[in-house]
């Protein structure tokens, strides 16, 4: 692994690019604008992409002899900053149509930018505190996305947005004394880094933090009891920026529980504890209740806020289970999820900006009017459901046989059954609205159809998402990036 300065490419040219937004007097201008953040977000993603390929590269900037900033890209890195480009770009595009009923597109731009680059540090965060660092950057730089429209809802959703986050990365901060007391080394290492000889007679201790830094950073992924901020902080902020909330921000806490679990505290030492035990309820009732509150929401974007608080503790449950399969199946749902939640918050997006229509049930016989955004949002709710031939049953099936697999007493089936139970939740909340929208009944008075279909750069992020969501088998690059994450936590045969 050779040090590799141009790691920071992809992390400061969204920033810098952010700044320029904001300062230059010719972003001013729409179309100036709209090319120069169409270019930065083109080229961060070309030089993301460039990284998945070459081997693997670190760049480390020492502060003393402990603290130390470093970034490294493995399989899990390119996993991650693979979904942030490519949502972004696709989130990007929409945004230019999207943004003209908004006001305030400099700022907007401005943090749109950042954010992304504080999320690609994030996943290239080689160490804890890198990770640390970036997490809280991560926070700050897209609280204004979420206070964009000024109003008192979106004070409040941002201040919560805020609260909840902070208070998450809190209890994550508590993992760096812990390993640097219990550990060999800050540096993120598959398997762990905890040190025998120092954890010896001191791991109720050590599970004990760990199971409140895991807590604390499920809080960005809403896990139960931090979720509020998602469905309060989704129906504030501009469609573009819900997507991205939901679909690749959420994952921001996956990602780091993933580096805490595997890659510093380790498995082994979990394994059957009560800390894994009371993750995984907690991952399950999270799951539950995030479906049966989605059913219960008239708002289509706080529903799909709730679907997501369900979706994302899917991956959290697979990854709790600590077995090789159910990591398959929490990592490919990582992907699944961000494709078909960012398909169905650009189609809700899409549905306000042509209709100005918000509630689930105000949407019926528009599937005449916008044929193209149903169809979209039909395609991602099968996925997001799991529905064969659809992404979502691929990551569902693994999690459902690394459960069966564990041997854990109740859990092994009760897992399964929640998730099928959330499944058919999850059925009954989204896909009324694409029967209702293509087939209002006898009783619904057309009238002269107006076609609503959005312009093409609203269409063509969501025809390329909903193209997205039919992936039957995972493709070649994302099998090779699970079976190396897979592999170099739990060995070869990683079930993929």
């Amino acid at each position: 692994m050779r040090q590799d300065l141009s790691l920071l490419l992809p992390i400061l040219l969204p920033v810098a690019g952010g700044i320029l937004v904001a300062l230059l007097p010719a972003m001013d201008r729409e179309r100036t604008r709209q090319r120069f953040v169409a270019a930065i977000l083109a080229v961060t993603a070309v030089l993301a992409v460039s990284r998945m390929w070459g081997g693997d590269h670190a760049l480390i900037l020492s502060v003393t002899d402990i603290v130390a900033v470093q970034f490294k890209v493995d399989d899990l890195s390119r996993l991650f900053s693979g979904l942030i480009v490519l949502m972004w770009l696709l989130s990007g595009v929409f945004s230019f149509s999207y943004m003209h009923h908004e006001t305030g597109h400099r700022q907007y731009y401005c943090f749109f930018l950042i954010s992304q680059g504080a999320l690609l540090g994030l996943a290239y965060a080689g160490n804890y505190i890198t990770l640390y660092l970036c997490f809280e950057w991560m926070t700050l730089m897209t609280t204004p996305l979420v206070l964009h429209s000024a109003t008192r809802e979106a004070n409040r959703a941002a201040g919560q947005y805020l609260l909840y986050s902070v208070a998450g990365a809190s209890l994550g901060l508590l993992g760096i004394p812990l390993l640097l007391r219990y550990g060999v080394t800050l540096t993120f290492t598959p398997g762990g880094v905890l040190d025998p000889a120092a954890l010896a007679g001191h791991e109720n201790v050590v599970r004990f933090f760990s199971c409140l830094v895991l807590l604390g950073f499920g809080a960005k992924a809403g896990l139960y009891p931090l979720f509020a901020w998602l469905p309060a902080a989704h129906p504030v902020a501009p469609a573009p920026a819900s997507a991205v909330l939901s679909g690749v921000i959420t994952k921001a806490g996956v990602l780091a529980i993933l580096r805490v679990l595997y890659y510093a505290i380790g498995p082994e030492l979990l394994a059957g504890t009560w800390v894994q035990y009371l993750l995984l309820w907690v991952a399950l009732c999270t799951v539950l209740m995030g479906s049966t509150l989605a059913l219960k929401e008239k708002l289509l974007k706080k529903r799909l806020a709730y679907s997501t608080v369900s979706q994302v503790s899917y991956i959290l449950f697979g990854l709790f289970l600590l077995d090789k399969t159910a990591m398959t199946g929490a990592l490919i749902h990582v992907a699944a999820h961000s494709v078909c939640k960012n398909a169905l918050f650009l189609s809700a997006g899409a549905i306000i900006f042509q209709t100005g229509k918000t509630e689930a049930g105000q949407l019926r016989g528009l599937g005449k009017e916008m044929p193209v955004v149903f169809w979209c949002f039909a395609l991602a709710a099968l996925g997001l459901i799991g529905i064969p031939p659809f992404f979502g049953f691929l990551s569902k099936w693994y999690l459902c046989l690394g459960a069966l697999e564990s041997g854990l007493p109740l859990l092994s089936w009760l897992g399964p059954v929640i998730l099928i139970v959330s499944a058919l939740l999850t059925a009954a909340y989204l896909l009324p609205i694409v029967v209702q929208g293509f087939f209002p009944g006898p009783d619904f008075q057309y009238k002269a159809v107006v076609k609503r279909d959005p312009d093409m750069l609203m269409r063509v992020p969501l025809l390329l998402l909903a193209a997205a969501t039919a992936f039957t088998v995972a493709p070649g690059p994302l099998t090779g990036m699970l079976r190396g994450i897979v592999s170099s936590v739990f060995g070869s045969g990683g079930g993929v």
